[in-house]
């Protein structure tokens, strides 16, 4: 008889530490997404996000705020700090997570860009034209 597998565990949660969330399964697809939509909903030019099935996610302390982005998109959101949180469409098998707010983000290697149409044309090469910067430089103004 073989050992039972081990269930992969991630978790994570917002800024402030009031809402935290596990996910009980390995992470999924994960992208870059450059879509005008997730760009105001989290004021920045891009968002990565990772996919697990919905019975794999919970929320584990706090009580996330919601925000209906579209007809069939729900947000969630920390009400005390507002960091962004999760993605979901009505009626579909997964939910999305922000790859930034996973305890550890560094699991979660995106593997594409998606919805480049609305790509902030100085975001071209992002990821491998910048120099690197270990903390920011602060520049005097």
């Amino acid at each position: 008889m073989s050992a039972p597998e081990e269930t992969t565990v991630h978790s994570g949660g917002c800024f402030c530490g009031a809402v935290r969330y596990r996910l009980s399964h390995p992470l999924g697809d994960t992208a870059h997404c450059h879509c005008r939509m997730c760009q105001q909903a989290v004021g920045a030019p891009v968002v990565t996000w990772t996919s697990v099935p919905i019975g794999a996610f919970a929320w584990t302390a706090g009580h996330p705020g919601e925000h209906r982005s579209s007809e069939r998109g729900l947000r969630s959101f920390c009400r005390e700090c507002g960091t962004s949180l999760t993605f979901r469409l009505d009626g579909d098998t997964v939910i999305d997570v922000t790859v930034a707010s996973l305890d550890d983000p560094e699991a979660a290697v995106p593997d594409r860009n998606i919805w480049t149409g609305s790509r902030l044309a100085w975001m071209h090469g992002f990821d491998r034209d910048l120099p690197d910067e270990m903390e920011e430089n602060v520049k005097p103004t």
